[in-house]
């Protein structure tokens, strides 16, 4: 064989094996293609799951006015929006920036493959807006460069199916409801995060800013990183300009436009209604729980999306939210002077001989029910010098005041002392008619004081507001006329086997005065003699009224002194049995929710009050007319008329205060025709309050509340909410009203702005 025989066959050898290389590399990659299309390195989503893609959604909580209320998510805050809320401009900035050829690929954009390719990645990594979205909904866990190649080619074949199932408007807005922006997931979160709007309000700059953060949406923040946002949101501006979105002016004014963002974060400790949407998390838990045993499907408030459509308004829910800030700062105030005055602390106990006394044991009594106090038991082994020590050694903390938080250093005992001082409050109001609740604050900070003072199984001692419902039983068993004159003196009450109650007055009061004036006054002796006339099972009559009227029984004991509230009961409770007053003598059932949905807008459940009838209607709509005239000169609530708070002159309004024992307790109930609201403001434990009457009185610690909530309401001239006056049954009525033998200046209202109206049970 010559020479170049050889030379040629040679060649012809190495042809045929780089061939033979090259089938084999093409079979070898068609295999590993098909490896991965059929699961070898982990299985891709079936047909269904395409069709149905799973993400986790938060459930949304809507007012009864349509605003949002807030979110219930867990550990990511997604929120779905719909394609016709998507301006225009946000959709041009994602196409221009992300995949110029959205529209003309089907999943795959071969050039941005081949540049990816050959430039190594340094001018984008090709991904097509599909492959982003395959990515976003399927496979979202962290990769290293070695199954990089894997989790790519997969979204190629899901990107490919992705374009088979959807339009690619389909395709634009399941993108914008997937992508992440920190912990907030989707266009509709990050629209409300970082520019408190609405989606459809977003105008172009801000488009581009939430864009560009796609990016790195922690690098490009426009909260914590605004220079750098800046950056990308002109890149964005510039990519519009190449692909002729706008014009190369618009671009250049776009570009000198400030970043302006308002942020709105709302976690579970912050926004609107903290405390209202914590216990509609755990009544939701519940109700879920109860809809999987009823109807077979288990639904998840954290990640299934639910839309929960509630009662409250968020106007008056700001407005209850803004009074209960304003009094209750000025309240603790309040109360700091009057300790630093004294000289002692503001913790007491009932004295051997009457009357109360310091109680110094009380902080240590305290730190034992804590947790802490028990680890430390446990640590030093019931070492009471050790565990002293570590109480008393200053750390590192956190502390709650109304001019913001507080980082100091400051021992556990001191910081116990502190807290235990700190008063709280619960209020809630509602509209009698519907049943619907359109407030309830349950507390002054959320982040420091998870305790709910609404919600029924939170009590305390409700004093003189409870004696509305006495009066109101005895007038539906015509025990009384409110024009009539009883004596304020001494009155033994009896009840059970031969047994005797003789309750006292507080402070001086005329001998005898009508019905009217007694509860006007708030004079013990005259409730008393309504509970005498009820006759020896008074206590269990007006127990069943109270029932009636939605308070729960048990929480009775059989004693007439129930009638000046010695029992514990809720805000909730109390402010729906109020409303039975208003609303001709029907208790409605105060509800907070009207419907539930899924994701899709289908109805789950719907709600209604229940409704029964408590009382006469004479009976309520004069009760009406008593606490009207609580609100005037010489009764307990006349200040809520006077120069402190801006009431309409005409309103008609009506109210009652409260105070306990020692003035641990200070409630406030209010009435107008259409809004009936309930507050109360108290420390932590009973034993903690105010030694002079004339701050711990109902009438100073929760009626301004009320009062600051009202004004707010008669405000708003768009509200109706206040207004009209009580309705007058149409019935004939039996009982007399109109007392022609009361002194004029107990009929008329007369200003008392500064009257000290000291009431005590």
């Amino acid at each position: 064989m010559s020479k170049d025989n050889e030379i040629v066959s040679k060649s012809s050898i190495w042809v045929k094996r780089l061939w033979k290389l090259f089938t084999l590399a093409f079979v070898m990659v068609i295999l590993f293609f098909a490896s991965v299309r059929y699961g070898l390195f982990g299985e891709l989503p079936d047909t269904a799951e395409l069709e149905n893609p799973k993400t986790k959604l938060a459930s949304e909580i809507y007012g009864g006015d349509g605003n949002i209320l807030g979110k219930m998510f867990y550990q990511e805050d997604r929120t779905n929006s719909e394609y016709a809320n998507l301006p225009e401009h946000l959709k041009v900035a994602l196409v221009a920036t992300e995949d110029e050829r959205f529209y003309g690929h089907s999943g795959i954009d071969g050039r941005a493959v081949l540049r990816a390719i050959t430039k190594l990645g340094r001018n984008g990594g090709g991904s097509t807006i599909t492959q982003q979205l395959a990515k976003n909904l399927f496979h979202r866990d962290e990769v290293n460069r070695t199954n990089r190649l894997i989790q790519k080619i997969k979204e190629w074949f899901l990107a490919i199916q992705i374009e088979k199932r959807y339009a690619k408007e389909e395709i634009i807005v399941m993108y914008f409801n997937t992508v992440p922006y920190g912990r907030s997931f989707g266009i509709k979160s990050a629209s409300k995060r970082f520019f408190n709007k609405k989606t459809q309000d977003l105008n172009i700059e801000e488009s581009a800013v939430l864009v560009g953060m796609l990016r790195a949406n922690t690098y490009y923040n426009p909260i914590r990183n605004p220079n750098n946002a800046i950056r990308v949101r002109n890149v964005v501006f510039g990519q519009l300009e190449n692909y002729n979105y706008i014009t190369t002016a618009e671009k250049d004014s776009l570009k000198k436009l400030p970043l302006i963002t308002d942020e709105h974060y709302t976690d579970h400790n912050s926004g609107m209604a903290t405390y209202f949407r914590s216990y509609l998390a755990k009544w939701m838990k519940q109700w879920t729980k109860k809809y999987a045993k009823e109807a077979g499907i288990k639904y998840n408030i954290y990640d299934d999306g639910l839309r929960i459509y509630t009662t409250l308004d968020t106007k008056l829910q700001a407005y209850a939210e803004r009074a209960v800030y304003a009094h209750m700062e000025k309240l603790q105030d309040q109360f700091f002077n009057e300790t630093k005055r004294r000289n002692r602390d503001p913790w007491y106990k009932d004295g051997s001989n009457g009357g109360i006394v310091s109680d110094p044991d009380y902080p240590l009594r305290m730190m034992k029910r804590t947790q802490r106090y028990r680890t430390l038991k446990k640590r030093y082994k019931n070492d009471q010098d050790s565990i002293s020590l570590y109480l008393n050694k200053p750390i590192p903390m956190k502390l709650f005041s109304w001019q913001g938080d507080i980082d100091t250093l400051l021992s556990p005992m001191d910081s116990l002392k502190y807290t235990k001082q700190i008063l709280h409050t619960g209020f809630m109001s509602f509209e009698p008619q519907t049943g619907h609740i359109k407030a309830w604050v349950g507390g002054i900070d959320h982040r420091h004081f998870q305790y709910d003072h609404v919600n029924k199984k939170s009590s305390r001692q409700v004093g003189s507001t409870f004696k509305p419902l006495v009066y109101a039983r005895g007038l539906d068993d015509d025990k009384l006329q409110p024009c009539e004159k009883e004596s304020t003196g001494p009155v033994i009450v009896e009840y059970g086997e031969g047994k005797e109650w003789m309750p006292k007055n507080s402070g001086d009061v005329q001998e005898e005065v009508t019905f009217y004036e007694g509860l006007q006054k708030s004079i013990n002796t005259i409730t008393a003699r309504v509970m005498k006339r009820l006759g020896p099972n008074s206590a269990e009559v007006v127990r069943q009224t109270a029932g009636n009227m939605g308070i729960d029984e048990s929480k009775f004991e059989p004693y007439p002194s129930i009638c000046l509230g010695t029992m514990d009961i809720s805000v909730f409770e109390m402010v729906g049995a109020y409303g039975t007053f208003v609303n001709e003598g029907t208790f409605v059932e105060p509800i907070f929710i009207t419907r539930i949905e899924d994701k899709n807008g289908n109805i789950l459940e719907e709600f209604t009050p229940k409704r029964n009838e408590a009382i006469r209607k004479q009976s309520a709509y004069i009760i009406c007319k008593m606490l009207e005239r609580v609100t005037m000169g010489g009764g307990t609530a006349a200040r809520l008329r006077g120069s402190r708070f801006s009431i309409p002159a005409g309103a008609t309004i009506g109210g009652k205060t409260g105070t306990t024992q020692n003035n641990s307790d200070g409630w406030f109930m209010g009435i107008t025709p259409n809004l009936v609201s309930g507050c109360w403001v108290g420390a932590e434990e009973r034993n903690v309050h105010f030694r002079n009457t004339r701050y711990g009185q109902g009438a100073n610690m929760a009626l301004p509340i009320f009062g600051k909530y009202m004004e707010q309401v008669y405000a708003n001239q768009e509200m109706d909410y206040g207004r009209g006056i009580f309705k007058k049954p149409d019935i004939k009525m039996t009982i007399e009203l109109d007392c022609d033998n009361i002194q004029a200046g107990d009929s008329t209202y007369v200003p008392m702005d500064d009257v000290d109206d000291e009431e005590l049970f």
